[in-house]
Order: structure tokens, then sequence, then C-alpha cells
């Protein structure tokens, strides 16, 4: 084929298996359905690419797309999940660096991106009903302004197929891009500059976009990082592994750089971010790295169905090594597993004051036969028996959790044992959601969702009720103590307000100003100050406080 004199290749839907290369072999083994994941290519002149002989020059296309992209305006908008948000800020990266110009104002853009999240079937929703509205606002403008409209992330990458029989994008749509194919939106959407379709949503088993820079959209003083992505758990009502791919940790010296850039910056508070973020382990490199068994990688009384790997450098092992980068910067990581909880990673958690001792414990039910059918890889005493660790280990650490309520052959007896698993830990918060089928998952294929709407609501709502029973009471304890708060943002319910949150992760109201001891002066706190608050009052999700005094350093 000829090396790519033409800009735009012409699109086509094809249906591309994984290679057996490109596939971890126990990931294959776990998921019993890897042979259904299919990708979308787009074609060059009709043909499908087999070869890097068969493509045009990448190089070519590369420098054409950032001539078109030159001046074009993007607006960006991210759903969803903080690993969303996040992406968000590498996709800003990518394209501003070929020459697009990010925008504030919808109306002005000739390219609009939503980061979009395929969870449950109320974030798609959300997502369809937001195209609509953007298209209805956007053909208002001048009939000659051509505008892209793109789905990224999650929901391009668990699109089925072959539901779409004549092998287009939806109606609205005029670019699909997975959460691997970042790097590809130049092109991509030079593509649809000439009214053509395009899409990539192939699936790495490598990329973590660790050489990219996010560009964050403000100069916030909290700020999240990447360091894997991808997950091989396999719960059976998750599609995570469908859209995101297997999972593959980024280098740890790549993190490092991130992670020393943001605290010269003066960020105050980093989020690790992962989709199933403690079982990180970067093998890139043994030069710093310890061979290990499972059972020093995983919580006592909990299996995993992947092998992992026995040597690398292990996500204790980047605890410890980032906390000490940064002694004033606090750090955060969501979502772990709780499997993946040895000793090692308390025991760092525990000896550092600036990691937060928050843990994030999704337990998704309390019943063992919907744990064995979500193939959780736990049981609800081996879970318990982690919470009396964690706690003996951690006095003071907060514990949150996940709940789906309503999954596949749930009974009432299912849901009364969740109920008492929330009174037996004292959650500080929840999430609970409604059971949501997604296609392409375990459950899709061999469970039936028996339980009825009306069932799964009533139970997401004793659910929620039952956590703030127990949150307000912990957080009624902390009334007359003194908690160090990292001030976030303005109170949503007061301009004199701030927002911010402890180390546990509980928010706290404060004003934006105190009368200073012994002296009639006031202080004014701002956005990233430490304030050592005594608190006055507690509702389940709220503490309220007045400022003692401000922190230089935590």
């Amino acid at each position: 084929m000829a090396s790519g004199t033409a800009l735009l290749p012409t699109f086509q839907y094809i249906k591309v298996c994984f290679r057996k290369a490109a596939i971890c072999s126990s990931f294959l083994r776990a998921s019993r359905m890897t042979s259904r994941l299919r990708s979308t290519a787009v074609t060059y002149g009709g043909v499908v690419p087999t070869t890097n002989e068969d493509q045009p020059d990448a190089h070519c296309l590369n420098v054409q797309a950032e001539a078109f992209a030159m001046g074009k305006r993007v607006y960006l908008e991210a759903y969803g999940c903080q690993m969303n948000f996040s992406d968000a800020s590498v996709v800003r990266s990518i394209l501003q660096k070929v020459g697009y110009v990010e925008t504030e104002e919808m109306t002005e853009a000739d390219a609009i991106l939503l980061m979009t999240c395929a969870i449950r079937q109320s974030a798609e929703d959300k997502i369809w009903k937001r195209v609509e509205q953007i298209r209805s606002v956007m053909n208002k403008r001048a009939r000659n302004r051509r505008f892209t409209l793109g789905i990224l992330g999650c929901m391009a990458n668990k699109r089925n197929l072959k539901s779409n029989e004549d092998g287009m994008l939806p109606a609205g749509v005029d670019l699909f891009a997975g959460p691997d194919a970042y790097r590809d939106l130049p092109r991509l959407l030079a593509v649809c500059s000439s009214g053509q379709k395009s899409a990539n949503i192939i699936l790495s088993c490598d990329e973590t976009y660790a050489d990219i820079r996010p560009v964050r959209k403000d100069g916030s003083a909290f700020a999240y990082i990447s360091i894997m992505r991808g997950c091989n758990n396999m719960c059976t009502y998750c599609i995570v592994p469908f859209t995101r791919g297997r999972e593959r940790s980024r280098p740890f010296t790549s993190i490092e750089d991130e992670f020393c850039q943001l605290r010269d910056e003066g960020v105050k508070e980093v989020t690790l971010l992962g989709q199933n973020v403690n079982s990180y382990c970067d093998t890139s490199s043994t030069s710093a790295s310890s061979n290990y068994s499972s059972s020093d990688r995983l919580s006592a009384g909990f299996s995993s169905i992947c092998k992992a790997p026995s040597m690398g450098i292990r996500f204790a092992d980047l605890l410890d090594r980032l906390s000490l980068l940064a002694p004033n910067m606090r750090i955060r990581f969501t979502s772990p597993h709780p499997k993946d909880f040895p000793d090692e990673v308390l025991e760092v958690m525990k000896e550092r004051a600036n990691i937060c001792k928050c843990i994030h414990l999704p337990a998704q039910s309390g019943s063992n036969k919907v744990l064995e059918r979500m193939n959780r890889g736990y049981t609800v005493e081996a879970y318990l028996n982690l919470v009396d660790r964690i706690r003996s280990m951690i006095p003071d650490v907060t514990l949150t959790s996940d709940f789906i309520s309503g999954f596949c052959g749930e009974t009432e007896e299912d849901h009364q044992e969740t109920l008492r698993l929330i009174r037996t830990v004292q959650y500080v918060y929840c999430y609970t959601f409604m059971y949501s089928m997604r296609q392409r998952t375990r459950a899709h294929y061999r469970l039936v969702d028996d339980v009825p709407t009306e069932v799964k609501k009533r139970r997401s709502k004793e659910v929620h009720e039952e956590f703030r029973q127990a949150a307000l009471l912990l957080n009624s304890r902390l009334i007359g103590s003194r908690q160090i708060v990292l001030v976030e943002k303005e109170s949503k319910r007061s301009c004199d307000h701030w927002m911010g949150r402890t180390d546990g992760n509980t928010k706290v109201i404060l004003p934006k100003t105190f009368m200073c001891n012994h002296s009639s002066c006031s202080k004014s706190i701002h956005v990233g100050d430490y304030v050592l608050v005594q608190v006055t009052d507690a509702s389940s999700e709220t503490l309220k406080g007045e400022p003692v005094e401000i922190y230089q350093n935590t």
C-alpha cells in the first residue's frame, strides 16, 4: 500500500480478536470469556492492517494530524470515577502537544470529547442524554461550522459491536476512543474533519501513559497520579476487565518523577489511582525489587484467580518510597481490593504520618453465597478478620466500603446478612448501588438478573440508612476533639465557609476566617492550608468546627 499521501483513511469496523501474545495467559484462564473480547480498528484505504508494512507511514499521518490540529479548540467533560478525571488530564496533554487549545465554552469548540463511565446503565444513560443536549445546542450554531463529538473511555470499549448491524457508530457520535487509544486521538480527530467517523477501541497489554505528563485544569492543591491500569480480578458483575483490559503497572521511576514535580509545585495531597491499586507491582526493573510469595502478597484468608509476579516493586514499596520523598504531603490511594492488604502495606501506613489512615475496603455483600457468585475470592469471615487486623495495627483508621444491592440470586436473608456486616464493621461511609447487569460480564452469560427493581431500590436504601447510623455514631465521638483539616474548596451551602477533610477523609465545614488567640486580629484561611480545627458538631456525613491554628506544615 502507498505510504499515505492521503491524510484521511476510510472508516470501517473490523472485529479483531486479541492475539495470543497480547493477552496475559493468567487473564485468559481466569476469564474464560476473553474470546468474546473484540476491538475496532480503523482501516487504511479499505485494507485491513495486519502488519506494519500494510499501514500508511505513521510519521506522515502524525505530521498531517498535527498540522490539522494547530489552533483548533477542544472542549472536554469527564464523568465517573477519579481514574476518568485523571485520564482527562492525559488527553489534555496529548491534544495540547499537537496544537489543540482547550476552551471553556462548548459552543466555540471544534471538538467536544466526553470521558465516560460504563460501570452501570444509569451512567451510560446520562451520557446519551448529554449527547442529545450537545447536539441540540451545537446545531444552533452557524450551519457551516463543523464539529466533532467523541465518546472516550469505558463506554467506547464497552459497546457491543454486534448490536450495530450496519457497522456504524451510534447516531450523533463521530468518534470512539477507548482508554488505551488516547495517543491516537489527533489522527482520529483528523479523520472526522472530512465528515467520516473514526474509532479505536483496541485494548493494550502495556499502555500506562507513563511518558505523558498530565495537564491539570487548575492549580489545585490536590492531584491524582495513575499508578496502574486494568484489572485481572474478573468479578462476575464487573465490566472493567473488558473496558480497560488486563492489569499492568506503571514504572516506579515515572510515578516518582510525577510525584516530585507535584511536590515542587506545592500540591498538598496526592491520590494514587488504579482499578486495583494495591495489587501494584512494577516488574520493569529488578534492581530495587525483592522476591516474595503469594502469602506475602495476599491478605490472610483471601484467594486470587491470577498468578502474580514473584518479583518487583510492590505497593508497600511504592508507598514507603513516596512518603519519604514528601513528608509534608498527604498520600491517599483508591480503589483497592481487600485481598491485597498484607501486613507490609499496613505497617507502612502505620509508620508514615503522611499516609492517610483511611482505607476503602469494598465488601460488596455480607453474604457468602452472594460473594461466591460475585467471584470475590473471600468469605465474610475472612473479611472481618482483615478488618480486625487493620484496626489492631492502625487503631485510628477509618473504613469505607462499596455495597451492591440486588445482585443475581440475592435473597432477603442475604440482604439481612449485608446489614449485619455493616453494623459489625461500622463504616464512616459507604457507596451503595443497585445491581446493573452489564453485557459481556460473566454474570451476563451465566446468571439471571432476577431481583425486581423495586426490591433493589428498597434494599439499597436500607443499606444506605444502616451505614449512616454507624457513621453518625462515629462522627459524634469526634465532637470536642481537635483534627488537622486540609482545606479543599468553598462550602456548597455558605460562601463564608470552607470544606476540608481530615486524615480519615471526613468532611469538615469551617469558617474562612478566625480570630487569633490573645489578640483582636483575624486570620484568613485559604485552599491548601492545613488547619487545626476544634470539632463542635457532627452529622452522619460532615463535621463542623472552629479553627484553632493554621499550620505551615503537616
